[in-house]
């Protein structure tokens, strides 16, 4: 199989789908690599690296468009790469198309297969190929909020740990999953005051086993939420529904009730996000001032740290996308559930049901493509 990796064209995007490993693996499995000049530059990976790889460099997207049988990316296709896929092409990477139905129907119409990374699923019922960047966002999440609270950037002006005599920063973690956990570490870590909620309460006898020395946990019903969310400083907002449209945990009417100068940090944004004010931001344009309380909503948090989250990211899809060359999407998925739980569009079909009720369009069964 031919498979193609062009350089992200998201603004502040700088991951890459393949690292070099993944390209010397794909190589040592007989396939051929094509990637896109200096696609991997802002990952800290040069053209050499690859072709010490065994890849080949190409010049433009549109090459590896044109030539490849498999696109390997990081994020959604743009609008421009959209148009250059065509019928009976694979498109390996984040989809998030529940709030997007612009890119849903662009790649309906391409007759591409598309399998999204963010809805593969494992043997435990977790999320192998969200759950390196929803680690990575998590850990970013108490850094750039704490950055947030700076008065220079328009927030309340309070230190994460405070200081002798001074008490540290009430911080709210709205979903107590991967990121949610993770950013809860961090928060402690740094010195906060930190209060996790969660609807499952298995999920919080969890962290109460494991972190109760480190953090606080809450059940999270509308009227505890709102009630926490009004002492907090900082509230992470780290609620996810595989595939579907995260729901809306803040409304703008509550905002007038939260301390003025709070930050919010809404790490699933990729997902439409979880507070009614919340709109995606890029790294350039990180915040924005809502009745007095600051967003952080940046779309692709884990691009900041591009290098550990490439290789992160690369380390869990690679065995995904080599099972997709070696076998052909159809027998991968067939021989494999949680690989056939990423197929979001086929042909001209959608096949996951969250998006179809986001969006109000027809799906067909994924199970029905591979018999």
């Amino acid at each position: 199989m031919k498979i193609g990796c062009p350089k992200e064209i998201k603004p502040q995007e700088f991951r890459v789908g393949m690292t070099p490993n993944a390209a010397r693996e794909a190589v040592s499995h007989g396939h051929e690599v094509i990637i896109e000049t200096n696609a991997g530059m802002g990952a800290g990976f040069d053209n050499a690296d690859y072709v010490d790889a065994g890849a080949r460099i190409v010049d433009t997207a549109a090459e590896v468009f044109a030539t490849a049988d498999m696109i390997v990316k990081v994020k959604e296709p743009q609008a421009i790469e959209r148009k250059m896929l065509r019928e009976g092409q694979l498109l390996f990477t984040y989809l998030h198309l529940a709030p997007d139905p612009d890119q849903t129907h662009d790649l309906l119409a391409s007759g591409a297969t598309c399998i999204a990374y963010e809805t593969v699923t494992d043997r435990n019922g977790g999320l192998p190929l969200l759950a390196p960047m929803s680690e990575v966002a998590g850990r970013l999440a108490p850094q750039v909020g704490a950055w947030t609270l700076q008065k220079a950037n328009g927030g309340r002006g309070v230190l994460m740990g405070g200081v002798p005599g001074v008490g540290p920063a009430k911080v709210l973690v709205i979903g107590g999953g991967v990121v949610g956990t993770h950013a809860a570490k961090i928060a402690a870590g740094m010195g906060a005051d930190v209060t996790v909620l969660d609807r499952s309460i298995p999920r919080l006898r969890y962290l109460d086993d494991v972190f109760g020395g480190t953090f606080k946990n809450s059940f999270a019903s509308a009227g505890n939420t709102i009630e926490l969310a009004r002492q907090a400083d900082m509230i992470i907002g780290a609620v996810l529904i595989p595939g579907a449209a995260a729901p809306k945990l803040i409304s703008r009417a509550q905002l007038s009730e939260l301390k003025p100068g709070a930050a919010l940090v809404d790490v699933a944004i990729d997902q439409g996000g979880c507070f009614e004010t919340s709109k995606a931001t890029t790294h350039q344009d990180p915040i924005y001032e809502v009745d007095g309380i600051m967003h952080y909503c940046v779309a692709n948090m884990p691009g900041a740290v591009a290098r550990t989250s490439t290789i992160a990211l690369g380390n869990a899809t690679m065995p995904f996308m080599l099972a997709l060359a070696d076998k052909g999407w159809k027998q991968a998925c067939a021989d494999d559930v949680h690989l056939l739980n990423g197929l979001n569009v086929h042909a001209g079909k959608l096949t996951y049901a969250a998006v179809g009720e986001a969006l109000c369009l027809d799906v067909v069964s994924a199970s029905q493509l591979v018999q």
